[in-house]
């Protein structure tokens, strides 16, 4: 006398009850749902353009333990990176372009080596990007300042650079000191360029976005036009994962067009009967259409109360599309598993009845799938 369904029953009697509902007023449940779709996809008004994202703060929890230690950090630590910039200081990411050299013989440390390297580098710091209304900006003017001066991109190539004459034979390894400073060689078969940019500041923080992607479009045609033989150089810069997410997300939109052309196809071709009597065809049509509203409802809602707009939730419709079809095809299963001689509201009311007793079954089934291959 032990029963077991304790939660299908009741939940069997509701969706019995909504089935009988639907059958008895079908234009209702027609039409309510095309005028709440209606409202709620104007909210669409608030999708931002045209706006950069960040994706530490959209990806990382708003209360986490980091965010508040950094804050701690912050208020105790002070930094100034328009005069006096410290990286060890720093408690949070900075804006920067790094360039790493590897020469092609067995050390960097010879004066043909670092003539070549110190071309580069006067090429990178030559860069100048252009504002909106096109006033240059300067790399002098974003970089990264210690005592006025822009902080070196490599301490070593510095000091060849202001003498000339320095015998690098006598740079002891692998640590050399430099005006007091210790400066690691511990790979001298390469070198790395660090161009650390302004950060602080609202404006300069936007300027040395502006310059860091005048950077990422000019390089290869610097590495073009210096004609580099003696060493071998890749790049990076901290907005190169954030613009390579984007990039991604918008070479593999496109393909989900044709995912949704494919499963809609499907979905109609595998209702499709030559009897009119069983046929459904038009029945995966709606199904396909609510599962149209139920994104655009979703979506315009979340947009409504303020929820910010990632990238990545832009596949969401692919797979809000599966789940639809999905229960599409349970419906269609368990109406033809109903009497023809029964009533509308009869055969609505059986349906829904069986449709969370099956959901839970085939769900069941897939999960039970994937532990099976995991």
């Amino acid at each position: 006398r032990c029963h077991t369904n304790c939660l299908e029953a009741p939940l069997s009697r509701a969706f019995r009850w909504l089935g009988w509902e639907v059958g008895s007023h079908p234009w209702v449940f027609l039409l309510v749902p095309i005028l709440l779709t209606t409202t709620l996809t104007t909210g669409f008004i608030y999708l931002p353009k045209d706006e950069e994202e960040d994706l530490e703060e959209q990806y990382t929890p708003v209360g986490s333990p980091a965010k508040g230690e950094r804050r701690f950090v912050q208020g105790h630590f002070t930094t100034n990176d328009s005069f006096h910039f410290s990286i060890f200081r720093m408690s949070s990411e900075v804006q920067f372009a790094s360039i790493l050299v590897v020469s092609n013989s067995d050390t960097v440390l010879k004066q043909e080596i670092l003539s070549e390297v110190s071309r580069l580098d006067s090429a990178v710091q030559a860069l100048n990007a252009t504002q909106e209304d096109g006033t240059p900006i300067l790399f002098s003017q974003v970089c990264a300042k210690n005592q006025g001066i822009c902080v070196p991109s490599n301490p070593l190539l510095f000091a060849w650079q202001v003498n000339k004459k320095l015998d690098l034979k006598s740079i002891t390894f692998p640590i050399y000191i430099q005006n007091s400073q210790p400066v690691s060689l511990a790979g001298t078969k390469a070198m790395r360029l660090q161009y650390y940019l302004r950060t602080q500041e609202k404006e300069n923080s936007e300027h040395s976005k502006r310059w860091l992607v005048h950077f990422l479009d000019e390089f290869s045609n610097i590495k073009e036009s210096l004609a580099l033989k003696m060493i071998r150089v890749v790049y990076f810069t901290s907005l190169s994962r954030q613009l390579e997410f984007e990039t991604t997300s918008k070479t593999v939109i496109p393909l989900f067009y044709v995912a949704y052309f494919l499963i809609i196809l499907f979905s109609i071709a595998s209702c499709y009967r030559c009897d009119c009597v069983r046929n459904k065809i038009f029945v995966a049509v709606f199904g396909v259409i609510s599962t149209a509203f139920a994104v655009l409802s979703g979506f315009g809602l979340m947009l409504f109360i303020g929820v910010p707009f990632v990238t990545i939730i832009k596949n969401a419709p692919f797979l809000v599309l599966g789940v639809g079809v999905d229960d599409m095809f349970i419906m269609i299963s368990g109406w033809q598993k109903t009497k023809l001689v029964n009533s509308i509201r009869h055969r609505l009311s059986r349906t829904y009845s069986k449709l969370l007793l099956l959901k839970l079954l085939t769900t069941g089934i897939k999960m039970l799938g994937k532990n099976w291959k995991n």
